[in-house]
């Protein structure tokens, strides 16, 4: 609980900036200690000193804050640039790949509420994305991950209806407004429930778990990167109740191969 009068300092990650007045910015930020956090920085645009090219989506900051109330804006009285990913500002693809992972963070991430775990994912795969190329393992793994410490953990090591564990067929079927699998046995009561194979569910189960560092040594064949984007792309939408304008905007770009 956040204090009014009382100065605060965490890391965080800017989410949305926005332009407010001649000379200030109102930032979202998602922090480490304190969830999604909304502040006022007072003169941003004209100050060289205290956020010069710091405020900036996907930057990695220290911030120093205060609030006057517990219900208003923040006052950002300063940050320190901890990364800037530098590798991913200079490649159009990477850009637009860091705008999806925080325009999902953003939806997902509670406000003025600790959520350390959704922090460190955004910093992770930032991490991962500034130093490598963009993949769809990288995305969906991100998605993925993101949905289960998000409390929205799509349920795939059993059928949903008959309870048997994976592994006993090589298909299956996912119904985004259950939140799960269903066996052919079983068959799924919803039509528009999408088809999903072993290898695929085995793979995401794996990176759901997988220390993030051997992240990379995970592939997902054609097939697989097919299959779950669809269904990952599908419970989210579900979730969120539509399609985030940054997912469409990527894969447009990436379809088109600009």
């Amino acid at each position: 609980m956040i204090q009014a009068g009382t100065p605060y300092q965490t890391e965080a990650i800017v989410l949305r900036v926005i332009d407010y007045g001649d000379s200030d910015r109102i930032v979202t930020f998602c922090t480490s200690g304190f969830g999604k956090i909304r502040g006022i920085a007072k003169g941003a645009r004209r100050s060289r000193k205290r956020f010069a090219n710091a405020l900036e989506p996907f930057s990695c900051l220290r911030i120093q804050f205060s609030r006057k109330r517990p219900e208003s804006l923040a006052l950002i009285t300063g940050c320190d640039i901890l990364s800037h990913f530098s590798g991913i500002r200079a490649d159009l693809e990477k850009t637009l790949a860091a705008s999806y992972l925080i325009d999902l963070t953003d939806q997902f991430t509670p406000e003025d509420k600790k959520h350390e775990a959704l922090f460190v994912l955004l910093r992770d795969f930032l991490l991962l994305l500034d130093g490598t190329a963009v993949t769809d393992a990288l995305m969906r793994f991100f998605e993925v991950r993101l949905l289960g410490i998000s409390g929205y953990d799509p349920v795939m090591t059993h059928c949903l209806r008959c309870k048997t564990s994976i592994g006993k067929q090589a298909a299956y079927r996912f119904d985004a407004a259950k939140g799960g699998l269903t066996c052919d046995a079983c068959g799924p009561e919803n039509p528009a429930a999408i088809g999903l194979s072993l290898g695929t569910i085995r793979t995401l189960l794996m990176a759901r778990d997988m220390e993030i560092d051997r992240l990379g040594r995970l592939l997902l064949s054609g097939q697989s990167a097919e299959e779950s984007r669809r269904v990952l792309s599908c419970f989210i939408r579900h979730i969120l109740g539509r399609e985030l304008k940054s997912v469409h905007v990527l894969n447009e770009i990436r379809r088109l191969n600009i």
